[in-house]
């Protein structure tokens, strides 16, 4: 789940539609060549605070035996025990000792309890460009140091480093990345159907008939999870309305009732409005969590309660909880083309420092690394911005391809809207954008209706 913060902010990365159009035509294309380690870092002869760099490591990290450092996030179950385990890496090499902190979301809220308390952690696991931001504002984040800042320049292209600055400074390291353009399917329910992967949204709906044909419900939607609907609009409005406008409405530089929101809701409809294309229909849509929209799209046999399901890279965590094998009972392909060109939507989280001290820029030396990232690569449900990282430690040829794709835009991509927007619009249960496309998908004929009340709320958070 992610969350917002209550900062209006704007991403500085801009890309072309070519180049987005050739990340999600590529994110599976064969022709794709693994990204090697080519960090040109030279010899590292430079004395780093008195580190040492261990035998075939390629970042040198300092001595902190007996120190003691902190870092929260958000994550649970899997995605907690994997994280977990690039942080005993980091104590064998430093003698540091580290504690993970679970993290309520909004993390922005647990963060300020924690500091009111006078017990932050030492560093935090932000996602999104906006809780920075107010991190910042608020006097909570420290910059980055020397060290810290080079190993991030050396593994990132420029595009993933701006979004973890904030007045020109670097606050933040985006560890982790996720392509949100992607819709898993169940290989058995295509073949039976004789169904294949759609390049458009035409041919997505035509997709979605032969498997309901062949007595299938099509899509399986986690409804109960505002944020997943966010990102189906996302996907459809940048495809369809362009980058240029995808960028106004997420600064809220257009209204939520201009033309091209009524465009992408009405697509929307297209798959919303069919009760028999949602596992379910609206109310189970409604009462199911991302987690069981994915499980229960790769159970059952022949008969799982749908044949496909939207949503980033990660679902392959969920996958993993089911006996489907991602590669061969579970494939993946881009976000179809809406409009001229198909869409890429990309999130991440991001280490932020709240105490400074050299365990604290250590820590964050060491996320930047692609030693560090690597070890969670290998684990899978995993997906790093590091373009050193040498593709082939992903564990199958499915995440081999969504890492080198998003390497390969290097600077050109979207960050996700909603992440973008104040948490009280595009970031809290119950509330703005989540609550608004809940009921969008109750009612989808309501198409004003919800674009009024997008307007009305997006307004007030930010602030007029």
């Amino acid at each position: 789940m992610r969350t917002s913060s209550t900062i209006r902010t704007r991403v500085t990365v801009k890309r072309t539609t070519r180049a987005a159009a050739a990340l999600a035509a590529g994110a599976l294309a064969l022709s794709l060549t693994a990204c090697g380690g080519d960090d040109d870092k030279g010899d590292d002869s430079g004395d780093k605070g008195g580190g040492t760099k261990q035998p075939g490591a390629s970042v040198t990290l300092p001595k902190l035996d007996g120190e003691s450092l902190s870092v929260a996030a958000v994550w649970t179950g899997t995605e907690q025990k994997n994280f977990k385990q690039v942080l005993t890496e980091f104590e064998k090499r430093t003698g540091a000792k580290v504690t993970f902190v679970p993290a309520q979301d909004p993390i922005i809220n647990f963060l300020g309890s924690k500091i009111a308390g006078g017990a932050p952690p030492d560093v935090a696991m932000l996602p999104q460009p906006g809780a920075i931001k107010q991190a910042v504002d608020k006097g909570w984040a420290k910059p980055l140091g020397a060290e810290a800042t080079k190993e991030l320049g050396e593994n990132y292209s420029q595009g993933w480093q701006d979004i973890g600055k904030v007045g020109g400074k670097q606050y933040g390291v985006y560890y982790k990345a996720a392509n949100k353009s992607l819709i898993w399917y169940n290989t058995r329910v295509f073949e039976n159907a004789g169904a294949a992967e759609p390049k458009t949204w035409d041919e997505l709906l035509n997709t979605a008939r032969m498997v309901y044909d062949s007595g299938v419900t099509p899509f399986s939607v986690g409804g109960a999870d505002g944020w997943t609907l966010t990102d189906w609009f996302e996907n459809v409005y940048l495809s369809q309305a362009g980058p240029e406008k995808y960028d106004r409405l997420a600064q809220h530089k257009i209204k939520w009732t201009d033309p091209s929101v009524k465009e992408a809701l009405t697509t929307l409809a297209e798959i919303w409005g069919r009760k028999d294309f949602v596992a379910g229909g609206a109310s189970g849509a409604l009462q199911t969590e991302f987690p069981a929209s994915v499980t229960q799209t790769f159970t059952g046999g022949d008969q799982p309660k749908a044949g496909m399901v939207y949503e980033g890279d990660f679902a392959q965590v969920n996958i993993g909880e089911t006996k489907a094998k991602v590669g061969t009972d579970a494939k993946v392909f881009p976000f179809p083309a809406v409009g001229d060109t198909a869409p890429v939507v990309s999130g991440g989280d991001a280490a932020v420092i709240l105490k400074d001290s050299k365990a604290a820029q250590a820590l964050a030396t060491w996320l930047a690394s692609p030693d560090a990232a690597a070890i969670q690569a290998k684990l899978g449900g995993f997906l790093s911005p590091n373009k050193s990282i040498d593709s082939s430690v992903y564990p199958n040829e499915v995440q081999k391809k969504i890492a080198d794709a998003l390497i390969a835009a290097g600077d050109d991509f979207r960050f996700d809207m909603s992440d973008q927007a104040p948490q009280a619009f595009g970031g809290t249960p119950g509330k703005g954008e989540w609550k608004t496309l809940q009921d969008f998908l109750k009612n989808p004929k309501d198409v004003a209706g919800a674009q009024a009340k997008l307007e009305a709320d997006a307004a007030a958070a930010y602030g007029g």
